[in-house]
């Protein structure tokens, strides 16, 4: 069925629609509609939903919540998602499911309750303390707001991990229609861990203290493994004209959405450029973008941040090709005309367009 959705309802439908059973979350702008939509719709359908006193009694109760083994999951913005950050240390470590959703707003500090990209460095680098790592989704749609939420919840429950919906108040704010198709649910068997009572089984821990000897080395080599797989598996990316190209840019969310709409423009005037777009920021799409590197002339980074995936994009292709930078990191609404005007300054050369 086709309905007209703001990103954040979009998002809070498809959490119920994948299975959600139990939710903590604070108010902080611009995330507010998904707690509003689901302390109503959660109810109705046998879920609990828990306005928490804080962020951080929010991330414990989705702790607790997930070491039983119900589908859960919270929702912030940018300073609320830091507070969490210690409980989400603790999640991973634990191997406990749950989906985190962060609708970036501009930073640092309280900054503004504009859509920002700011946040990358503290959700794709772990954010908490230790060696860990989180599936992190870059929505640049409503629709794609849909469907990665249902995909989170599926991913959580199979690698056992906190996935991490990575959204911005760009997206979440506006209103799509989007299909709100609901593929099969897998069933995920969660009988070996979770706590649900010990009658007629041995007692169950789930801790993230490991004291005796190599046993916390032990387990972040397990941890490490896993994350190796996710760069075997789960990486995601989309590109746009690429197959002639000779600039290549590479942007997610919400600006790889504006960039793709001055790509488009750049093309119908003859400029060979195409854009990568990042879906999962990790894992990164290291290798799609290394090759692509090898056909280009140059590389142009967009974020609506000071310079952050552009490291990542760096290590990527280690000097293959020039890479350029173009950033807004004040939460201001950039616009097409923007994007355009920039990328015809990089792309004017005797080789690309006179």
């Amino acid at each position: 069925m086709k309905v007209l959705m703001k990103g954040n309802e979009a998002v809070a439908e498809a959490a119920i629609q994948a299975g959600l059973k139990f939710y903590a979350g604070y108010p902080i702008t611009p995330q507010n509609e998904i707690p509003e939509y689901l302390s109503k719709r959660l109810p109705e359908e046998g879920g609990v939903f828990i306005q928490a006193e804080s962020e951080i009694a929010a991330i414990n109760m989705i702790y607790g919540a997930s070491a039983c083994g119900v589908r859960v999951m919270t929702s912030s913005s940018s300073p609320g998602i830091s507070l969490k950050q210690e409980a989400v240390s603790y999640m991973a470590s634990a191997e406990l499911p749950a989906v985190i959703v962060n609708i970036m707003r501009g930073g640092p500090g309280l900054g503004n309750i504009s859509g920002s990209q700011a946040d990358y460095f503290q959700t794709v680098k772990g954010g908490g303390h230790g060696d860990y790592r989180l599936l992190v989704y870059a929505p640049f749609s409503v629709q794609e707001l849909w469907d990665y939420t249902i995909l989170a919840f599926e991913k959580a429950d199979e690698w056992r991990t906190p996935v991490v919906i990575l959204g911005d108040g760009i997206i979440a704010q506006m209103m799509e229609p989007l299909v709100t198709r609901v593929p099969e649910l897998k069933v995920y068997d969660k009988s070996a861990w979770a706590l649900t009572g010990a009658k007629g089984r041995p007692a169950r821990v789930i801790k993230t203290l490991f004291l005796g000897e190599g046993e916390l080395e032990r387990h972040n080599w397990k941890l490490q493994e896993k994350y190796k797989q996710w760069k075997e598996k789960e990486v995601k990316y989309e590109t746009y004209f690429v197959d002639d190209a000779d600039v290549l840019v590479v942007a997610f969310g919400s600006a790889a959405r504006i960039t793709l709409s001055a790509i488009r423009k750049l093309r119908q005037q003859g400029v060979k450029i195409g854009l990568l777009r990042p879906v999962t920021l990790f894992p990164f799409p290291e290798e799609p973008i290394r090759q692509i590197a090898k056909t280009v002339e140059r590389l142009i980074v967009v974020e609506f941040n000071a310079g952050q995936m552009i490291e990542d994009v760096k290590l990527a292709i280690n000097g293959v090709a020039e890479v350029y930078f173009y950033g807004r990191p004040g939460g201001s609404i950039v616009t097409v005309e923007d994007i355009y005007e920039m990328l015809l300054q990089y792309t004017v050369t005797d080789k690309v367009i006179k």
